[in-house]
């Protein structure tokens, strides 16, 4: 697995510069080529203060093994303990220095501020925010009887996102870090049933298009936007409009 990384990481880099340079316009070919040279090169994060939300399953929990081989600090947050900590635990096994599980909603702007300081207090710095926590409702928009089964969309994972960078954004500013953002091919492609989903990661990916100009040097923006992965939510988990189940599971992705 690690040579096919390693393949696709030096064959789709020259596809997409080829790329760039016959269909963009001028500014957009300037603006990705530096993006895909400056990202050809792998950060060293050992020792590095990594907070990831929705790490209790799928590409959070993914992350976090791979954050704690390359011997990171983690900060792991998920509304679920149990898978949280089991997650938290193996991460150490895998090389991580010191994991520190928190339970916590990111749909909530206190819970963000709390989980944000804790990390800070503890580790006394933070230089990567990933935020990954999301839902996915599944339905068609003629369907809905209660638009409030809606909102948790939009509340993890837009506004999850931008309380945890509010907070974070300081910290992040001083030690020169960087935000992973995991957003969605839904983001640009629409996907029937999936209304509120696109929209929710659309959002996250214009929010932070602007933030990468706003913060220009001072924070990295790194914006990922997956297709299909096997995961909880792909599976059919988390894509639910029984408003109980959304809230059970709403830190997956």
């Amino acid at each position: 697995m690690d040579s096919i990384n390693k393949i696709i990481n030096f064959v789709f880099p020259l596809l997409t510069l080829y790329a760039l340079l016959v269909f963009y316009p001028t500014y957009q070919r300037l603006k990705s080529a530096f993006y895909i040279c400056r990202n050809l090169f792998s950060e060293n994060v050992a020792g590095k203060v990594v907070l990831i939300t929705g790490a209790a399953s799928s590409i959070g929990k993914a992350l976090a093994y791979e954050y704690g081989k390359r011997r990171a600090y983690l900060a792991l947050v998920d509304i679920r303990d149990k898978p949280l900590f089991h997650v938290a635990a193996l991460a150490e096994l895998y090389g991580s220095p010191e994991v520190i599980p928190i339970v916590a909603d990111v749909s909530k702007l206190q819970d963000c501020e709390r989980f944000i300081r804790a990390t800070v207090l503890h580790f006394g710095r933070l230089d990567h925010l990933v935020t990954n926590a999301g839902v996915a409702p599944l339905y068609l928009f003629e369907d809905i009887e209660d638009l409030s089964k809606a909102s948790p969309a939009m509340d993890i994972n837009f506004w999850g996102s931008v309380y945890c960078t509010f907070f974070a954004s300081p910290y992040l500013r001083t030690f020169r870090g960087r935000i992973v953002v995991i957003a969605s091919g839904c983001g640009y492609i629409a996907s029937p049933r999936l209304s509120f989903y696109c929209a929710s990661k659309a959002a996250v990916i214009a929010f932070y298009e602007t933030l990468r100009t706003e913060f220009g040097s001072d924070i990295g923006v790194t914006i990922v936007a997956p297709g299909i992965v096997d995961s909880e939510m792909s599976r059919g988990k988390q894509r639910t409009v029984n408003s109980s189940s959304i809230k059970s599971s709403e830190m997956c992705k």
